[in-house]
């Protein structure tokens, strides 16, 4: 046994040790960082990518020791309180009112957090730790996310660090899921199944999902689990769990079309049908008249009045403040036009790409949400994770660059009027698009966007 031990030590000493300094480096991540504190985050995000890199680079075929790794990683942050977002109060706060019987989707933070009754546990201190901003708003978080959020408020019990721990532990869970499907469906499209580790060990995708208790991680779980479940023809099981991840997030809800010639009229009108009545089955125990009112609004909001390591609008921003616009009133104009681009973006992805095959109907996906996020007045780091996991399906590599790049964003951060560093967000913009024309070019352009085979 000590021979096999000193043996595995000597072959797989450098990775054995990068691994080790990784979940030192994610240890001072999760309990020794103040997200205002640029340098040092800026440091270890840099360092944890390189080992990531080289981690792959020499045990890609070493599939237990990898997966060991990205778990021991997640668990380093099971009792560390998110420091990189604050959304996770209002995570909690949901799930807590959920517990109660209320509907979150009814009632303002601001409005509840006024009743001397109100049985919501540490009830003041989600309702601070959630900022003014989000307590002045109705949730905005799909149905079935609100049934995991009580998950992990009754993990919790009492206690703050209990629901985030249950918070964590499901987040972690979908994350292994998401390794298992997602290695399964590459080796169905005859891809090499190590890709699925610029996903697992991304720190973008560690920090974001394990660290800050972002669901993105749950969405792509039952969304890359429903596109194997196609990939093996099994599409009526496939359209449920589909239901299941746009419950979580949104996003999915705008691939929808493509389905269509990868699937035919008949069987997509059925696939359609089947995710109408899942999603409405998991909406109805939250449906009242006041709800379509409410969300709309606030989902609305994300259009119309927030912005965030912008791409594109920022650019026209700065052009229109040139012509004398004024920012308040172009994010409105610019917000109402967004949908519509990104409505045709799915329309010409729908009728002149080739989506039969489930290799192109990704590239497809991939293109259509890249688009989306470059139009996009915001662009939190967590968005671009669905961009990280399409990409090991296909030969465009952008998003692991942007995965890279895009924690210059919290620069925001470091000023006490979170006022954003246009310096960093070039940086970051400049170096992401300018890889996407360098493979534009290496995939002969248009064959990227319309792909004939």
């Amino acid at each position: 046994m000590t021979n096999r031990l000193v043996s595995y030590w000597k072959l797989h000493r450098l990775p054995i040790l990068m691994i080790l300094f990784s979940a030192l480096f994610y240890f001072a991540f999760g309990y020794d960082l103040v997200r205002t504190d640029m340098i040092k985050l800026v440091t270890l995000f840099a360092a944890l990518f390189f080992f990531c890199f080289k981690l792959i680079q020499f045990e890609k075929w070493n599939f237990k020791f990898l997966l060991f790794a990205g778990i021991l990683f997640r668990l380093v942050f099971l009792l560390a309180t998110p420091n990189l977002s604050q959304d996770f109060y209002r995570f909690i706060w949901d799930g807590e009112l959920v517990l109660l019987g209320i509907n979150p989707y009814l009632f303002l933070p601001d409005q509840l957090i006024t009743q001397t009754d109100l049985m919501v546990n540490n009830a003041h201190e989600l309702h601070n730790g959630m900022g003014l901003l989000s307590a002045r708003h109705y949730s905005n978080y799909p149905p079935l996310n609100q049934v995991l959020f009580s998950l992990g408020a009754y993990f919790g019990g009492n206690s703050l660090l209990g629901a985030i721990v249950g918070l964590r532990l499901i987040i972690i869970s979908a994350d292994i899921g998401i390794y298992y499907f997602g290695r399964k469906l590459l080796k169905k499209l005859n891809r090499s199944p190590h890709l699925i580790f610029w996903y697992f060990l991304n720190p973008l995708i560690i920090i974001e999902l394990a660290g800050n208790l972002h669901f993105e991680g749950v969405m792509l779980f039952f969304f890359i689990w429903s596109i194997y479940l196609l990939s093996i023809h099994k599409w009526l099981l496939a359209a449920v769990i589909y239901a299941f991840s746009i419950s979580i997030k949104l996003i999915p809800l705008m691939f929808l079309p493509l389905f269509l010639k990868h699937l035919g009229f008949k069987k997509s009108m059925l696939f359609y049908m089947v995710i109408a009545v899942v999603s409405f089955a998991l909406l109805l125990p939250f449906y009242s008249p006041e709800f379509i009112d409410n969300y709309s609004k606030t989902v609305g909001l994300w259009f119309s009045n927030f912005e965030f390591n912008a791409g594109i609008y920022n650019v026209v921003k700065k052009i229109g403040i040139q012509f004398d616009a004024k920012p308040w009133e172009l994010i409105k104009q610019y917000g109402k036009i967004t949908p519509y681009l990104t409505i045709a973006i799915v329309l010409l992805m729908t009728f002149l790409r080739k989506n039969e095959k489930l290799s192109v109907l990704l590239v497809s996906m991939l293109i259509t949400v890249a688009s989306y996020y470059f139009l996009s007045t915001t662009v939190h780091p967590w968005y671009i994770i669905f961009l990280v996991l399409l990409t090991i399906y296909t030969d465009i590599r952008f998003p692991l660059f942007w995965s890279a790049m895009i924690i210059l964003s919290y620069s925001a951060y470091a000023n006490p009027d979170y006022k954003e560093n246009l310096g960093l967000l070039f940086i970051e913009y400049f170096i992401v698009f300018g890889f996407l024309v360098y493979e534009f070019l290496r995939l002969k352009g248009p064959k990227m966007l319309f792909h004939k085979n």
